[in-house]
């Protein structure tokens, strides 16, 4: 497919707005949003949650270094912000999700990690610390899970970025549980003395496996220790929810104020309704590719990404599900779906999605259920359907087939690139680099 030429200048002003408001701490309350997530967190992924009722979304974690020398282009078509290193896109953004998105950061230095952040301040409303990831590419060099065990540093980061940026970026952090929960409350202490707006807890340790329930049962002391520290931020739980549904669930158990979906939405992205999408091979897929190339996302993170959608079927057979996956497995370019997709006409999709997320004319959000799709006429789950597989045996459910969300940043390939690997999970081939090289070394 030919490739679009790319400006460092803005593209011409849009129609004007309904006026959206900063964030705030009631922004991160009684919500239910998008996990960073590597590959899967993508910029098409982001604005499909958002338009099916995520409240917040937080883009895949970036590693402070990766970000310091990118070149920030816009696509004068499409309005699309990347941050392009040599070799590949460090990060993609768009200006509808703005106010709504979350940028995280991947670091052991306060310094770097202010840098980082100064470096995309015109294109996010927070900043957001990983102290969770538990993979090596992120512990060995201080960052993630390994700030867990060095409280001094990662409480100096994020003093660090709270005296840095504006009063409206927020700056908040996500963790693991310490296996003492007498630590954990400790850690917590520390850090919300820092002056963050939220706190998300991923309800599993360091060392639990993905498969491991989440024990999202101990989240209610923390949420209670926090409210007694006379603090009014919120605290979002992470782990094992599988849609909006599913939240009132781990809201009722647990006590927080928000809840943070990763893997349901991987499998998902419009899980945050209350009436998710099903028969995804008609409903999502299709759409979901018009909006990918439309906005010039690689074919090979778009391809990752589908790969990665799961969902009920209502009114699809077998064998037109079977037909969609090879279709999309076999094909090495956007030209080589169009028997899915029709005809490309990503820009209507596009428009939807934009119009919907500006429809919110208001940061002031009501209960989890969430019912912002009301335009979408493709049919969805039941929630009746989706509550009672929620539980089995009195445990909560841990979705199967599914990795670690912690990611250590996007590693979406340049929009100019027209050939890279694909991805091990869809080729058997090596891996794309979750981010470049020198920011995994240093």
């Amino acid at each position: 497919m030919s490739r679009r030429t790319h400006s460092a200048s803005p593209p011409p002003r849009s129609p004007k707005r309904a006026k959206i408001e900063h964030l705030t701490l009631d922004s991160f309350k009684n919500g239910v949003v998008l996990a960073p997530m590597v590959r899967s967190g993508a910029l098409p992924t982001r604005l499909f949650a958002l338009k099916h009722g995520a409240t917040l979304v937080w883009g895949p974690e970036t590693v402070d270094k990766a970000i310091l020398h990118a070149e920030r282009v816009v696509d004068p078509v499409t309005g699309v912000v990347s941050y392009n290193g040599k070799s590949r896109a460090i990060w993609t953004t768009h200006p509808v999700e703005k106010p709504y998105l979350i940028y995280q950061i991947g670091s052991a230095d306060p310094e770097l990690a202010v840098q980082a952040a100064k470096t995309v301040v015109n294109d996010i409303s927070g900043v957001d610390l990983n102290c969770g990831c538990p993979k090596p590419f992120s512990t060995h060099a201080g960052m993630g899970a390994a700030l867990l065990t060095n409280p001094d540093l990662l409480c100096s980061i994020l003093t660090a970025l709270r005296e840095a940026m504006p009063p409206h970026i927020t700056v908040t952090a996500k963790i693991r549980l310490l296996p003492s929960q007498e630590d954990t409350l400790k850690l917590v202490e520390r850090i919300v003395n820092t002056g963050i707006s939220a706190l998300t807890v991923h309800c599993r340790t360091r060392n639990m496996r993905d498969r491991d329930r989440a024990m999202i049962e101990r989240l209610r002391q923390i949420v209670d220790f926090v409210k007694g520290m006379g603090k009014d931020i919120a605290v979002i739980e992470n782990g094992d929810c599988l849609g909006a549904e599913d939240a009132k669930r781990v809201r009722e158990v647990t006590g927080a104020h928000s809840v943070m979906i990763a893997r349901a939405a991987e499998a998902n992205p419009t899980c945050f309704s209350s009436t998710p999408l099903v028969d995804l091979d008609k409903n999502l897929i299709p759409s979901y590719l018009r909006v990918a190339r439309h906005l010039d996302n690689h074919w090979s993170l778009t391809k990752f990404c589908i790969s990665q959608f799961k969902g009920p079927s209502v009114n699809s057979t077998k064998a037109e599900e079977k037909r969609v996956r090879e279709a999309v497995i076999k094909a090495r370019s956007f030209e080589d779906v169009t028997d899915i997709v029709g005809e490309w006409t990503g820009e209507q999709d596009f428009k939807e999605i934009v119009r919907v997320i500006e429809a919110r004319t208001s940061r002031e959000h009501s209960e989890v259920s969430t019912e912002t799709d009301a335009s979408v006429d493709c049919p969805s789950a039941s929630s009746s359907s989706s509550q009672a597989e929620t539980e089995v045996a009195g445990e909560y459910i841990t979705p199967e087939g599914t990795q670690n969300p912690e990611p250590p940043g996007s590693g979406a390939p340049l929009a100019s690139e027209v050939t890279r690997d694909i991805p091990a999970v869809i080729s058997g081939e090596l891996p794309l680099t979750p981010t470049p090289a020198p920011a995994l070394t240093a």
